[in-house]
């Protein structure tokens, strides 16, 4: 008989769990009230509402609005000499994409000392995965499973940013996504909330701290981006529709956004996308309903790139007028690029559109952050201190990070490492001899500081061995003349090793890909050099997950190295030949086929789950069931056994839990193998029978330990209300822990068979 379940319900709000007689909407109510008694109490009060009483409506209105500098070249970008008439009158906030020491204390002269009120400007700039010192994109980091690496990532480049004037980064990007053809999947951590959400509170600690020391020279502020469910658009097209249910939007994209404010994030940046019919830009129901009043949010939200103009374009706002009144009252506080707030505001005023409070708000939002900051104290970046290019200790943490991310797909008969004292290799594909490994949004150091290349990484790590290149076929071209030479090479060589992959401008913003296969002719290259029957192994870099044709049985060993950051090529070579044991896991599925298109480990069970035997069930004619290489997948040069799991007990109490009581559950993993590495322990849980269906897994616990041959260790994880209960569809928010079984699997990816099950009473 099934388990019968009764509806035991709790509140909580932003993933914190409340008293179960409270609602959903009182709770808000009392989060925001508590969140404002906290800002009027802060360190900063009597000076901004100083200020505010000094300000002009104008100045105010300046206050909200951010320029852009020279070299963009998106829409209204080049705002340069309106950037610097603004800055002189007072009615600039901030500026973007403007960066060096002296270049930034030069308009900034102009707010500080030019100005009326001398109130200074908030300069900002996308330090993604790196400022001169270029690590992996950060797809690549969620794959080490391991938040420390995305918080150095961050620490680095706060300094080196920091130190040239920057003091707000555009980042972390957050956006869970199961579209591996949306191109900016590239800047996230993939398709499960748990894991962004650690690696979004991580990387945010990275650029803060513990963010009470903003003011540190080595400090930026980061921006939690982008709000919300941006990794749903609508077949993987940039900027597309979403379409979301209020449970789908709590506890799936929301979590990262929770987990970075929880760590102190200052910022938030809107989103494209719609949500369920309204622009993230002008959704109140987001931005102020859950985002300030039931989080307590108490920075300042910015717009994306002319995302309040656009409001007229989807077909929400009626002019400019109309959408800086729609966007300030859902809770924009600072517009980017566009000018709508700015042109419009006064006359929203004396309109009653938009009132003085509200206006007030977005104005003390922004300038105690600039307090913060130490702005008004420090305005200017030392230049004679300015970091100018990567130390050798930078580059060394990209090179760890780089290898630490790589994930060993496939590995067959130890192919990989390479064997010490090889007489020669060939090193080809279009990425073989190509510094263009840095990734989309790799900052200003990856113009000045090329990526080492594979083939220079492969000379470094086998100086005894005979080492020739050949790209055989460009990145995305159809010539296929050139395979021929490849072939040739691959003939005369002991060994070897071809790199084929993406270019990065086919990742990132805008770039989206209908077809994920390798690009061009690449997969031809792939099949000639199987078809000599000559060893070799396969490197993929790359910016998304890729659909891996009919070549895979072929190769003995795939890499995925994605596009690691300036430090490529040594850090794959560091990896090929076992310097590092790989001990990546994918933080995304690899599809089969786009057809497949989307495929997550997270998904619902359905009425007709797969089953080969029955036609009538859920699956393809022409597929085999699941994606070619699931969620949490990633082999090693040695091997591991995982226990089976022990609970600390077996039956909890639901009020127990609404206490704050937790349980424990212990696994042993011990390598079973020769050589020293890396495992990554993965707990899931499955709710069989809720009120509301639930995936079939759910990653809640993550760990990777590194063991010597022969040892093991005791992996504890401790699962509480908030791992086992869900979010219902109520519009204000409620969070529910039902009574009956939760089963719990424990493995090295999310096809972990070992299970145990936790009774909640």
């Amino acid at each position: 008989m099934g388990v019968v379940r009764r509806r035991t319900v709790i509140t909580a709000l932003g993933g914190t769990v409340a008293a179960a007689a409270a609602t959903g909407t009182a709770q808000a109510e009392q989060t925001a009230s508590v969140a404002a008694a906290k800002r009027e109490a802060g360190p900063y009060e009597a000076k901004i509402k100083a200020l505010l009483g000094r300000m002009t409506v104008e100045e105010k209105l300046g206050q909200l609005q951010q320029m852009s500098w020279t070299g963009d070249t998106g829409p209204g970008g080049g705002q340069t000499d309106q950037a610097e008439k603004a800055a002189r009158t007072g009615r600039l906030g901030s500026v973007l994409n403007i960066y060096g020491a002296k270049s930034t204390n030069e308009l900034q002269r102009l707010a500080v000392e030019e100005s009326r009120l001398g109130i200074p400007l908030l300069f900002g700039l996308d330090v993604i995965h790196g400022f001169w010192t270029t690590f992996p994109i950060p797809l690549a980091q969620a794959s080490s499973f391991d938040p420390a690496v995305t918080e150095q990532d961050a620490e680095v480049s706060a300094a080196e940013a920091r130190s040239n004037g920057v003091r707000w980064t555009f980042s972390p990007m957050m956006d869970v996504t199961h579209e591996p053809r949306w191109g900016r999947i590239a800047e996230g951590s993939g398709e499960d909330p748990y894991l962004a959400a650690a690696f979004a509170a991580a990387k945010t600690r990275g650029y803060q701290g513990d963010g009470t020391h903003l003011d540190s020279d080595t400090r930026l502020a980061a921006c939690a981006k982008h709000f919300v469910a941006y990794g749903g658009a609508e077949g993987g097209r940039d900027y597309n529709t979403v379409d979301t249910s209020e449970a789908h939007l709590r506890n799936h994209y929301l979590p990262p956004f929770k987990a970075a404010l929880d760590a102190g994030v200052a910022t938030v940046m809107a989103s494209f996308n719609t949500v369920s019919g309204v622009p993230a830009h002008g959704n109140r129901h987001t931005l102020t309903d859950i985002l300030k009043d039931e989080w307590g949010f108490d920075g300042f939200v910015v717009s994306d790139y002319t995302g309040v103009q656009e409001l007229i374009v989807h077909g929400f706002a009626a002019d400019g007028a109309d959408a800086g009144r729609l966007a300030l009252n859902a809770g924009v506080d600072m517009e980017m690029v566009s000018t709508n707030l700015a042109d419009h505001g006064r006359q929203l005023l004396r309109s009653g559109r938009i009132t003085a409070r509200r206006l007030d708000d977005a104005v003390s939002r922004i300038l105690r952050l600039k307090f913060r900051l130490g702005l008004f104290d420090n305005p200017y970046a030392d230049e004679d201190a300015a970091v100018t290019e990567p130390t050798k200790q930078t580059r060394a943490a990209a090179r760890a990070t780089a290898a630490r991310s790589m994930v060993l797909l496939k590995n067959d008969k130890d192919a990989l490492p390479l064997r010490p004292g090889i007489g020669s290799i060939a090193v080809v594909g279009p990425f073989a001899d190509s510094n263009d490994l840095q990734g989309t949004w790799s900052g200003p150091g990856a113009g000045k500081f090329p990526a080492v290349t594979l083939l220079a990484g492969v000379k470094a790590a086998a100086p005894q061995a005979k080492v020739t290149s050949v790209a055989g076929v460009n990145a995305d071209g159809t010539d296929t003349s050139g395979i021929k030479d490849a072939v040739a090479a691959a003939q005369a060589a002991d060994l070897t090793v071809v790199v084929v992959g993406e270019p990065p401008a086919m990742s990132g913003e805008a770039s989206a890909r209908s077809d994920i296969t390798l690009p061009g002719a690449q997969e031809d290259l792939v099949t000639a050099i199987a078809a000599t029957g000559k060893p070799f192994v396969v490197v993929l870099v790359n910016g998304r997950p890729l659909t891996i044709g009919s070549w895979l049985d072929a190769a003995p060993a795939v890499l995925e190295a994605w596009h690691p950051g300036m430090e490529a090529g040594n850090a794959i070579a560091d990896v090929l030949f076992g310097a590092v044991n790989p001990g990546g896991k994918l933080p995304v599925s690899f599809p089969r086929t786009v057809g497949q298109i989307p495929i997550h480990y997270n998904h619902e069970n359905t009425g007709r789950p797969y089953d080969a035997n029955n036609k009538y069930t859920s699956k393809y004619l022409d597929l085999p069931d699941g994606p070619q290489f699931p969620f949490g997948h990633g082999l090693s040069y040695t091997t591991f056994t995982i226990s089976d799991p022990i609970l600390s007990t077996r039956r909890v109490s639901a009020g127990a839990l609404r206490k704050g009581d937790t349980v424990e559950v212990a696994v042993t993993v011990r390598n079973t193998g020769e050589r020293a590495g890396d495992e990554v322990v993965q707990l899931y849980l499955h709710d069989p029978v809720a009120s509301i269906v639930q995936p079939v897994r759910r990653l809640r616990g993550f760990r990777r330990v590194s063991l010597a041959p022969g040892k093991s260790t005791t992996v504890r994880f401790r699962l509480g209300a908030e791992d086992l209960g869900f979010w219902t569809h109520d519009t204000g928010g409620r969070f529910e822990l039902e009574t009956g079984d939760i089963d719990i699997y424990v493995g090295n990816s999310s096809t972990a068979t070992a299970r145990t099950t936790l009774t909640i009473g």
